[in-house]
């Protein structure tokens, strides 16, 4: 009826201008199935961060023991880790934010490498975690570039609208 349709304009254009205003959570409309492989772009990848994110500040004796001495501050460079983690991961689920937060996660991860190669030249191993020197190397070579790319094609969603 002429009623439903002006009721149905009236929310969408509140939602499209107000509720909604920095597109949280707004599908394009070639990711409207399920099922499309661009989907796997970016909500598994943003569940992924914001997990990494919160496991900084649930399990920091994981973490401090990978941060060089090197850098000052260890306690509060690992809470940032975390924080700029989840906070990438959110910015993925926005259309607006998108292409910003999948070229954050690609220059955090760029910043980790010099902390990866120095837990596997130091004997890759820290309190609660040992690992062999190959399946250091075999990491930082091929899930490290993996995550890379996985951003990077992120980045090309967010201009899909």
């Amino acid at each position: 009826s002429t009623k439903t349709a002006a009721y149905c304009g009236a929310a969408s254009r509140f939602y499209s201008h107000g509720l909604n205003k920095y597109r949280l959570l707004e599908v394009p409309p070639s990711m409207t199935s399920i099922f499309d492989k661009r989907n796997f772009l970016i909500y598994p990848q943003a569940i992924f961060y914001i997990i990494a994110g919160f496991s900084h500040w649930i399990m920091p004796e994981f973490y401090l023991p990978l941060i060089p001495d090197l850098l000052p501050e260890k306690e509060i460079g690992n809470a940032l880790a975390g924080m700029l983690e989840v906070a990438l991961g959110v910015g993925l689920l926005s259309l607006h934010y998108r292409k910003r937060a999948a070229t954050g996660i690609i220059l955090l991860l760029l910043f980790f490498v010099p902390i990866h190669i120095h837990f596997i030249v130091n004997g890759s191993c820290t309190n609660s975690l040992c690992v062999p020197e190959w399946i250091g190397w075999a990491r930082l070579v091929s899930v490290h570039p993996l995550l890379v790319w996985w951003a990077w094609e992120a980045r090309h969603l967010s201009d899909e609208q």
